[in-house]
């Protein structure tokens, strides 16, 4: 049950808010609904079935299942749940977390004594609340989600055909289903393989939201049976395969060094070190009273398509250093915009600022992405693959381009007495994260669609673009920036290629 895209409101972007403004869309079948998908390679099981799913009850309770179904009576409210929950799962669970990225992109103020709180995970709803969902926090929950989420339905697949239960419309063709019937099996549901899935990680990485997670946690699992598609034992069997694999895909979380990643006791070293590669003017924050640099250590943490050692043999080059003809030359471009911003210079850098109150540069990539699974009529199997792909390659841009960042401990273009209007990053600026995000996803997603290759690389362009725009980095933190994407984005399509989807 998926959803075509009818109808695509642009989400307006301004440098301190963001109103976001989901699609409009409508019923669909899937163009594939992929039957082997239960063999495709998975990113943290090590086979398909190494969580059990129960086999099925007998044909007598299932009978009953499906005349208790059957019976049901539907109000108007879950009748709107179900065309909600009927857009796909995955779209709505991935929607549900660029609105919590947004909700808590927002970084904490300064006290009466001049100190910026840290968000405390273990009192997530105290000020400041945890997280502050900033690039890389966001880029890291929409990784984790989206690993959960295809490795439990590619799962769910396996034991879908091997079990092969027909969906109650089809043993009892007087049931008219509320969703386009699918030829699939029915067992375990795909729908709660997800939800629970979902709930899961997003707990896991917005603690606060307990509530809020539950209500959508338990109004996914009861469509599928007010749409009449599933029987309970079908939801049941679903939770509980979603729920195992999250456990698993979050124990990887747990030890993928995130609880490091603002250590602020490292910041004398790399200092020290940027100093050593040649680094002669430094980063500082231009806030009052400065504020601490953003997670100086989340370079340290584990990254999903290449190792270590290749994280750091395609670390850019050393940026150019201020007096240097080339930085001469990157300074001027900017004081030329800075003097005579065009209209459409200040739009672009607006759209592409993705500042607090936003799902973040992530998120943006994200969205397109699912827009282009949408649009491809993609099942929900086939959804997942996309958005891990992309989601992994997004965090491996940011684990990267942050571990550049604080190795060169670059200054920003305001060091140089330029303002900028689409806010002040609180970390160095070579190379520019945007740029880094943009061209690994866009690249990802050229590979997934190459008749849009020309759409998803000009529109990383433009990201790029942006910050110049936006005077709040040079070209070449944009340029070098985009290059790295590209090698980063590349080794997820490396691994795509390699997992048995066709």
């Amino acid at each position: 049950m998926k959803y075509i895209l009818s109808l695509f409101v642009l989400i307006t972007v301004w440098s301190c808010d963001k109103s976001v403004l989901e699609s409009v869309i409508e019923p669909y079948a899937p163009a594939k609904v992929d039957e082997t998908a239960g063999n495709w390679k998975t990113f943290i099981l090590t086979s398909p079935t190494e969580v059990a799913v129960p086999a099925l009850n007998s044909d007598a309770a299932y009978k009953k299942e499906v005349d208790s179904v059957k019976a049901l009576e539907i109000t108007a409210d879950q009748k709107a749940a179900v065309q909600y929950w009927g857009a796909g799962a995955v779209l709505r669970w991935n929607e549900i977390a660029r609105e919590l990225a947004a909700r808590y992109n927002i970084p904490p103020a300064a006290n009466a004594a001049g100190i910026y709180p840290v968000p405390d995970p273990a009192n997530p709803l105290a000020d400041p609340k945890f997280p502050f969902a900033n690039p890389p926090y966001t880029a890291r929950a929409l990784a984790y989600l989206s690993v959960a989420q295809y490795d439990a339905l590619v799962s769910a697949w396996k034991y879908k055909y091997q079990y092969n239960r027909q969906a109650p419309y089809v043993l009892d063709s007087t049931i008219k289903p509320l969703l386009p019937i699918s030829t699939m099996p029915s067992y375990p549901s795909e729908d709660a393989v997800v939800a629970q899935a979902s709930y899961v990680i997003l707990l896991a990485m917005f603690p606060g939201e307990g509530p809020f997670l539950a209500a959508k946690l338990a109004e996914a699992k009861n469509a599928p049976l007010w749409a009449k598609v599933n029987v309970t034992s079908d939801v049941v069997a679903g939770a509980n395969l979603g729920a195992a694999v999250a456990a698993k895909v979050m124990a990887r979380a747990k030890t993928d060094g995130m609880s490091a990643a603002n250590n602020q006791a490292i910041v004398p070293d790399l200092i020290a070190n940027a100093k050593k590669v040649g680094i002669t003017t430094l980063w500082a924050s231009q806030e009052l009273p400065a504020r601490p640099p953003m997670l100086p250590n989340y370079g340290a943490v584990k990254t999903w398509n290449f190792d270590r050692a290749t994280l750091e043999s395609i670390r850019p080059a050393i940026p150019y250093l201020p007096c240097s003809t080339e930085f001469n030359t990157d300074l001027a471009e900017l004081q030329r915009i800075n003097e005579s911003q065009t209209r459409e210079q200040a739009a672009i850098a607006n759209y592409w600022a993705d500042g607090p109150g936003s799902y973040t540069p992530p998120g943006h990539w994200h969205r397109y992405a699912c827009q282009a699974g949408v649009d491809a009529k993609y099942s929900e199997v086939r959804m997942a693959r996309l958005l891990a792909y992309v989601g992994t390659a997004l965090m491996d841009a940011g684990i990267a381009c942050w571990e550049t960042k604080y190795f060169y401990y670059s200054p920003r273009p305001q060091q140089f007495g330029l303002k900028t209007s689409v806010g002040l990053p609180n970390f160095p600026s070579y190379t520019s994260g945007h740029s880094t995000f943009s061209y690994a996803a866009a690249t990802v997603l050229a590979a997934f669609f190459p008749d849009r290759s020309n759409t998803f690389l000009a529109n990383a362009q433009q990201a790029s673009d942006s910050r110049v725009y936006g005077l709040i980095h040079f070209r070449v933190d944009c340029t070098m920036g985009g290059k790295h994407g590209k090698a980063i984005g590349t080794y997820a399509v490396q691994k795509a290629n390699a997992d048995g989807a066709q």
